[in-house]
């Protein structure tokens, strides 16, 4: 005796009533592929928002970083200016770890751009999906 197959449904209240396209009850391989593509996409909506905003801020830091470079030398004369021996002192001393700490954060900025660069300009293989992946 053979068992009649019954229809799959989904809960009225189910999240996965949105992925019905058509409205025909019947959600589709097109239909979830349809759903995947487009949150794929809205994956790299946000990684991409991600990634800027992270590139901006590495940005300032780098700016921050070359404006304290250029101005750390006003910093002692003006402690010369304004009597402050030691304080000149104490700048003048720790001027060449400053200077080496500070190009060292703007190399690492400039080095991950230009190699961020050339990996994006290099064509990546992707592997082929299978229907089978699930």
């Amino acid at each position: 005796m053979a068992v009649a197959k019954k229809a799959k449904t989904l809960e009225s209240s189910s999240k996965y009533n949105q992925l019905d396209a058509d409205g025909d009850g019947i959600i589709t391989d097109d239909e979830m592929a349809q759903a995947e593509a487009i949150m794929e996409l809205e994956f790299r909506k946000v990684t991409m928002e991600n990634e800027d905003k992270k590139q901006d801020a590495q940005r300032n830091m780098a700016w921050f970083a070359l404006a304290g470079m250029l101005l750390y030398p006003f910093a002692v004369v003006i402690g010369v200016a304004l009597n402050l021996v030691q304080a000149s002192e104490i700048l003048g001393d720790m001027a060449s770890v400053y200077f080496v700490s500070v190009a060292a954060i703007v190399a690492a900025f400039y080095g991950s751009q230009a190699y961020t660069a050339k990996a994006v300009s290099k064509p990546v293989a992707k592997k082929a999906a299978k229907d089978d992946d699930w």
